[in-house]
């Protein structure tokens, strides 16, 4: 494999024209593109309005909101990420979202928790804090109120590091009460996945340079970097760096080549998340994480990690298939952007959820990219090879085919690991996009059931990825569950399409095929007056009243 100079911008869609107009019937839903110093205005401008929107939501005279995101639409509506704080200690669960009309009315509120965040005494028994951990990437505890499970208490929050069994990094974030001791939560904050080596043929790079002296940096999105760590598994390593701007040789005795393939993956998803979401990053800022390659030894996994704010991949098996195809990636970028969104607890049904999310704007970036070295499917990890027999890592149309992962949501489903609770979010998307039944998509043959035996229409990928966004970025929390989900799909399928529209229908139909919720037209519905029309948005009124 050999690499150029300019990374090409993605080629044409084979699913058909991208445009906002020919996808949504309502272009003004969809988020506007702002350029860094646009975000900031707007992020400076909710801060400063922060504390007259607690005055609105009735909160406590201790309580504060921190802007933490906001999403502009292209009719003046906004959607403002707060998180909380208590008597200056950080609210662990109780972020929310507050959603405005273009003239500034709050139309709904979107809570993490419904908890009332009230503590009576801030003191906690010394005998009581939890013991530091010793070793890189542990913070000794820190005083902060929970309030993730109903209620609000005092407690003390403390990251585990060190390494998972793995061989992973870990930043096991632990939440304990302050006045008994019992832990409460936990959480792993190193976001983990499984990918593949170098297939997607002949790439353009950005890179900087000039003469006889170019690196790995690309200036035209956001300054990414790809490093080479030699094996080590801490740092950054070494910036990979080259004489005649020609990249790798496509086998995975050549050190670049895995440099190549993880450098050109961020690439495409950083001009997916532009070209068809309008979010210039996956911070919103025009800043892009960095890549890592050549982790450790032996190390057969990649992983996202918020402390570093990059993307990490290890060399497989013998060394000889590197963790870094196209879709692996976009899977672990796109963990940067849940993190910096919904921000969905990596644990639990919301775990699950967020496993998803990175599994579908995967499938989305292999079709947007439309690279024919590595066409689009709603498969992943399918260049690996991971159980030496040819068969992808996971499935979309039908997740349980892996062995493992869920068809369907039942009771319970957020027991299990995180990467087998995320297949009832990617056979929803797959049944949204290309419907049930049997079909050959790219030459992959698909067959996808359904749990009420009731079949799918689907409505197209580039519908689908659009109500996807737009209900993570503006209307999924935290502690989110496949409930959430569903209702947070429909609000966004509605503001988008209309409410009964043939896409927000199929939204409901494509949850209850896989457990979550009932068929349109069932009671409680849609269509039944649950919906309010206003004039700039066709949303569930599900919040608070405030």
């Amino acid at each position: 494999m050999l690499a150029v100079g300019v990374q090409a911008s993605a080629s044409a869609d084979p699913r058909g024209d991208r445009t906002p107009s020919a996808d949504v019937a309502r272009p003004g839903a969809l988020a506007v593109d702002l350029a860094p110093a646009e975000r900031t205005a707007l992020l400076r401008g909710a801060q400063a309005q922060a504390a007259e929107a607690a005055r609105e939501l009735d909160l406590g005279s201790k309580e504060k909101l921190v802007v933490r995101d906001v999403v502009a639409n292209a009719d003046g509506s906004t959607h403002t990420r707060y998180e909380r704080t208590f008597a200056g200690l950080p609210v662990l669960g109780g972020d929310l979202v507050v959603h405005r009309s273009s003239s500034g009315v709050v139309k709904r509120v979107s809570r993490s928790s419904e908890a009332v965040v009230e503590v009576a005494s801030l003191e906690a028994p010394v005998g009581k804090k939890p013991k530091s951990v010793s070793g890189s990437g542990s913070v000794a505890p820190r005083k902060v109120v929970w309030a993730g499970d109903g209620g609000a208490v005092l407690a003390w929050e403390r990251v585990v590091g060190g390494t998972q069994e793995d061989g992973t990094p870990s930043e096991l974030h632990q939440v304990f009460d302050a006045a008994t001791g019992a832990k409460l939560y936990e959480y792993q904050a190193v976001h983990n996945g499984t990918g593949h080596s170098q297939y997607s043929g002949r790439v353009q790079l950005g890179t900087s340079g000039s003469g006889s002296s170019f690196t790995l940096t690309d200036a035209a999105r956001g300054n990414h970097r790809t490093y080479n760590l030699n094996r080590g598994t801490s740092g950054t390593g070494t910036l990979f760096s080259d004489a005649d701007d020609v990249w790798g040789d496509g086998t995975p005795a050549n050190a670049q080549t895995a440099g190549v393939d993880a450098h050109y993956g961020a690439g495409v998803t950083w001009d997916y998340f532009k070209e068809v979401h309008g979010r210039n990053g996956v911070r919103g800022d025009g800043v892009a994480p960095y890549s890592r390659v050549h982790y450790g030894n032996n190390y057969v996994n990649a992983f996202w990690s918020d402390s570093c704010f990059c993307m990490t991949y290890g060399d497989g098996a013998n060394n000889q298939k590197p963790l870094t195809s196209m879709d692996v990636a976009a899977h672990e970028m796109t963990h940067g952007l849940t993190s910096n969104t919904a921000k969905l607890v990596y644990a639990g049904e919301s775990g699950g959820l967020n496993e998803a999310t990175s599994d579908i704007f995967a499938a989305a970036v292999e079709f947007h990219a439309n690279n024919p070295a590595d066409p689009a499917d709603y498969l992943v990890g399918e260049k690996i090879d991971i159980r030496g027999d040819g068969t992808p890592l996971r499935y979309m149309d039908r997740p349980s085919r892996d062995g493992k992962s869920k068809d369907a949501w039942y009771s319970g489903i957020g027991s299990i690991d995180v990467h087998y609770s995320s297949g009832p979010a990617n056979h929803f998307f797959y049944l949204l996009s290309e419907g049930s039944g049997q079909k050959t998509i790219n030459g992959v043959a698909y067959d996808s059931p359904t749990s009420d035996n009731l079949p799918v229409t689907g409505i197209g990928i580039n519908k689908a990825e659009r109500i996807w966004f737009k209900a993570l970025t503006e209307q999924m929390t935290s502690r989110s569950d496949y409930a959430d989900a569903r209702r947070t799909t429909l609000i966004a399928a509605a503001a988008l399409h209309g409410e009964n529209s043939t896409e927000h229908r199929a939204v409901a139909s494509a949850w209850a095929a896989v457990n979550v919720g009932a068929r349109p037209g069932d009671p409680g519905e849609p269509g039944g007056g649950e919906y309010e029309n206003t004039d700039d948005l066709a949303i569930p009124d599900n919040g608070p009243a405030v």
